[in-house]
């Protein structure tokens, strides 16, 4: 398969295995042994990869998310827990989340996965794609299983990131791509029913412009995997969005 079949064909399967750890019952428990809740642990997690940054450069790099939502999960939060400490913790919940759930996963597919998930993570330029260079800072770990998640969290923050990139190319506001992708997402990402964009045939016009331009951005990364590691990373994402559906634990 070429990268943009690949970019196509992983998607959906990144997209689903990235974010599974977020609101996993067990991840709100690590958050509240800290005293924050599942969502001002997932705002604090996630952002926290930034380091200890101002709240405009967060709403930046959470585009699709209506500021007032992120002041809850994160500029609040902060007086009760540091996001940098939290970010730590939230990937070793992911982590936490990857061995309840990918031991039925033969580990030689998690590891050609985990090998060229983040070759293509290495090949991205630092300084623009911020969330991707929040994760980049974790060391990938030995351990398999591990590896593949932390891979599979970096691609889910290079295709937002990249979409980001397609959706102001294309000269379509973040508001109406969130509300076009999604109108349940629009309402979790913060915004209400006031606030709802008038959509028309130009704005879906844009909004499958800009899909197609995220998956050609995304080819254009995946080519510097050769043939038998774009086979690596397809068959690595689809046995492990399997396993989403009907996890086994690691074998302790």
């Amino acid at each position: 398969m070429d990268s943009l079949e690949l970019a196509n064909i992983t998607a959906d399967p990144i997209q689903v295995i990235g974010m599974s750890f977020y609101f996993d019952p067990l991840t709100g428990e690590r958050g509240k042994e800290h005293g924050i809740n599942i969502y001002e642990f997932y705002g604090l997690g996630r952002a926290g990869t930034l380091g200890h940054v101002d709240f405009d450069y967060v709403v930046e790099a959470f585009t699709f998310f209506h500021p007032r939502l992120l002041e809850r999960m994160y500029e609040n939060a902060k007086a009760k827990a540091d996001p940098v400490a939290m970010a730590k913790l939230y990937v070793e919940a992911a982590y936490e989340f990857a061995d309840r759930t990918f031991g039925g996963v033969d580990e030689k597919i998690l590891a050609d996965f985990a090998g060229a998930a983040h070759k293509v993570a290495a090949a991205v330029e630092y300084g623009h794609h911020r969330l991707v260079d929040g994760y980049r800072q974790y060391d990938v770990p030995a351990n398999p299983v591990h590896a593949a998640y932390l891979g599979s969290i970096l691609l889910r923050e290079l295709r937002g990131c990249v979409h980001i990139d397609a959706v102001y190319e294309v000269g379509l506001a973040p508001i109406e791509a969130c509300y076009l992708y999604d109108p349940m997402i629009f309402s979790l990402h913060g915004y209400v029913e006031d606030e709802t964009p008038t959509i028309t045939d130009e704005t879906k016009a844009k909004k499958a412009d800009a899909e197609l331009r995220t998956s050609q951005m995304m080819a254009a990364y995946l080519d510097v995997l050769n043939d038998q590691e774009r086979q690596h990373l397809a068959d690595g994402a689809l046995a492990m969005l399997a396993a989403t559906k009907a996890p086994v634990a690691v074998a302790a």
